[in-house]
């Protein structure tokens, strides 16, 4: 039984039409047989991009957290790291006499007071020193309030909220004054310089410390706050 004919190649047939037979034959084997056939991959599925998606997600993650730098801890964090919290045993008013020690040097350089030198202080000079100066350690007391009996409370301030005044009286008592409604006295006493004269009979100095009132109301903010802020003059009215 006779095999059959080998089956023609139909690019084949179309050049033997146009082409003799012999450059049909050449025109096929170099442009249909031997052309190179370029293939690609299989495009990804909906599934393969998401997953590349989520991997480039997790290494841009894992790269910011190795060079940034530690993030600030959040209120709930402080909260319950117990950062705030004044121990009752520490809480002793002989312990925050140093600090206020300190506090009084701090504000004779902030308001420019030298021993023996002029002690002018002035709302235009020195209210803006005054309205961003930290008051950690100083030593305020309650000249008026809305409540009665907060009113000659003395004590030094060991924390400056936005809203309260935290003070340690010399019974070794924390209470919390809120600055609404009320206004604080302070001192800050002018240095002494070490050959002065002006000594009475008992032997004191005869300068006179600087009194300052402080108005809670105008004074609601916290000290970080405070360190870019302008002082302006207004009238205060209470009523």
């Amino acid at each position: 039984m006779a095999s059959p004919a080998p089956k023609t190649h139909i690019a084949h047939t179309l050049l033997s039409r146009a082409h003799s037979p012999d450059s049909a034959t050449q025109q096929f084997t170099e442009r249909i047989k031997q052309k190179p056939l370029f293939l690609r991959a299989t495009s990804p599925s909906a599934s393969d991009n998401r997953s590349r998606r989520r991997l480039h997600r997790l290494r841009k993650k894992e790269y910011f957290i190795r060079h940034q730098k530690p993030q600030p801890l959040s209120a709930r964090e402080k909260r319950k790291s117990g950062l705030y919290d004044l121990p009752k045993e520490e809480c002793k008013y002989a312990i925050f006499n140093g600090l206020h020690e300190l506090w009084v040097g701090y504000m004779q350089e902030v308001l420019d007071l030298k021993a023996g030198g002029d002690a002018h202080v002035s709302p235009t000079s020195h209210g803006s020193k005054l309205a961003s100066a930290d008051y950690h350690g100083a030593e305020v007391e309650v000249v008026r309030s809305r409540c009665a009996g907060r009113v000659g409370t003395k004590g030094i301030v060991v924390r400056d909220t936005k809203f309260t005044f935290m003070i340690v009286t010399e019974r070794d008592e924390m209470k919390s004054i809120p600055k609404e409604h009320t206004v604080f006295r302070f001192t800050v006493p002018l240095p002494k310089a070490e050959d002065t004269e002006e000594r009475n009979e008992s032997g004191a100095d005869q300068l006179r410390p600087l009194v300052f009132e402080l108005h809670g109301s105008q004074f609601e903010n916290r000290p970080v706050d405070r360190a870019n802020k302008k002082f302006k003059w207004r009238n205060i009215d209470y009523v």
